[in-house]
């Protein structure tokens, strides 16, 4: 049944390309009874992709010259070695890899690139994740397959004062038959449109003899990397062409420096400070995301009581008994995305549940034997589209007090 399907599948891929050629040898647009006749055929393509089944391992021949096993990859390598053979020209195509994309894609190499099969398609996902420290703690909003984006309603909330709460909701005391004013909610949109995250890597010919190599090869690289980008755009994201980040976003509260303190410290009075800028609501998810040189610092930290004093940070596995450090209750996770010591983002107070994160799952790859054929090389390329934002558009002002609180809570610049 499968070398049926894929016999088919090649016959009408040579008609398309046949007809397209013979247009262009004259020079002129493909007609329109042409074009008829290819949307047909890619429709019957469509089809008999559909029809393929995704279980059962079997064998059949390509074209009498080569055996190769049909039903699903064995493994992610195996999958980019029938990728990179079927962009090859003349290359023979996998029929796996119409049975492994999850959504519409062009069954024609030279018009389009495969999708990962799903289940390495996780599987890449998952290594990321599990390597990533900041998104996995995110909001995260799954977009659907129609889709390249998403739009949140958000109250419009900056105050907590009265006549401001949800944005303009009031209440009052009134005696009886006592005239009522009335008020109403303010909204505003959280708008999140996919953003493309890309990578690029290079095969060497031996490289690619061995595919189960290079499947861990690839995983472990792009799932470190991925994870590594993405954790870098919640922190550091400039919101163009990619998520605005924490450091960026217009919610984000600066605690100034102490009055005569030197360059490139943290004192208790800061980390005092910043938590009492934490509203009291988001402590239980909050953590401290630092730069890995502030703990030295950290560890001599002390809160003076009379004579002696009490410790406020307290190392992971010790008396805290969590796997991470704490500092009022709360883990302290060092983060290579954090700011150099002394500048603003080299220690942040968050609670990254208030950080929408929101994806398209799985990841696309494409492969080219043309950038680098000099050099027996292949490239191969990943596309992660995703996009993020803090879910609070200003810090809040409390109903008493004078300092405005926010999730996300930074040490300005000593």
């Amino acid at each position: 049944m499968y070398r049926e399907i894929h016999n088919e599948i090649q016959d009408l891929q040579e008609q398309i390309e046949t007809v397209r050629n013979r247009s262009t040898r004259r020079g002129v647009a493909v007609p329109q009874d042409d074009m008829k006749r290819i949307v047909d055929m890619k429709n019957r393509i469509e089809e008999l992709r559909m029809s393929l089944p995704v279980s059962g391992p079997m064998t059949v021949q390509n074209s009498g010259r080569t055996t190769s096993t049909v039903g699903p990859f064995a493994s992610f390598g195996e999958q980019l070695m029938a990728v990179r053979n079927a962009a090859m020209p003349g290359g023979q195509v996998d029929p796996r890899l119409y049975a492994a994309a999850s959504g519409l894609n062009e069954t024609t190499p030279s018009d389009g690139g495969f999708l990962v099969q799903q289940d390495f398609s996780d599987l890449l996902l998952r290594g990321m994740t599990s390597t990533a420290i900041l998104a996995p703690r995110c909001n995260h909003i799954p977009i659907s397959a129609n889709a390249n984006g998403i739009v949140l309603p958000g109250v419009d909330e900056t105050s907590r004062v009265n006549g401001s709460r949800w944005g303009g909701v009031s209440s009052a005391w009134i005696s009886e038959a006592g005239e009522i004013e009335t008020s109403k909610p303010k909204f505003r949109r959280v708008e999140l449109n996919l953003k493309k995250l890309v990578g690029g890597c290079y095969a060497t010919d031996e490289l690619m003899m061995d595919s189960a190599a290079l499947g861990t090869y690839v995983q472990q690289a792009f799932a470190d990397e991925l994870a590594f980008k993405v954790d870098d755009a919640i922190m550091n994201g400039s919101g163009a062409g990619q998520p605005l980040g924490i450091l960026k976003s217009g919610c984000l509260v600066s605690v100034g420096a102490e009055a005569g303190q030197g360059a490139k410290t943290v004192l208790y009075e800061n980390v005092q400070n910043m938590f009492s800028r934490m509203p009291a609501r988001n402590r239980r998810n909050a953590c401290w995301l630092i730069n890995q040189d502030i703990e030295p610092q950290l560890y001599s930290m002390s809160l003076a009581v009379g004579t002696g004093g009490s410790a406020v940070f307290l190392p992971g596995g010790s008396v805290s008994g969590e796997p991470y450090a704490t500092l009022f209750g709360r883990p302290v996770i060092p983060i290579e995305q954090a700011a150099t010591l002394g500048t603003v983002g080299d220690i942040v107070l968050a609670d990254l549940s208030q950080y929408l994160l929101a994806d398209k799952g799985g990841v696309k790859t494409d492969v080219s034997i043309h950038v680098r054929f000099l050099f027996d090389e292949q490239v191969f390329r990943f596309v992660y589209r995703c996009d993020g934002c803090p879910s609070w558009a200003s810090a809040l002002t409390p109903a008493n007090g004078s300092n405005t609180l926010s999730p996300f809570v930074a040490l300005a610049t000593r």
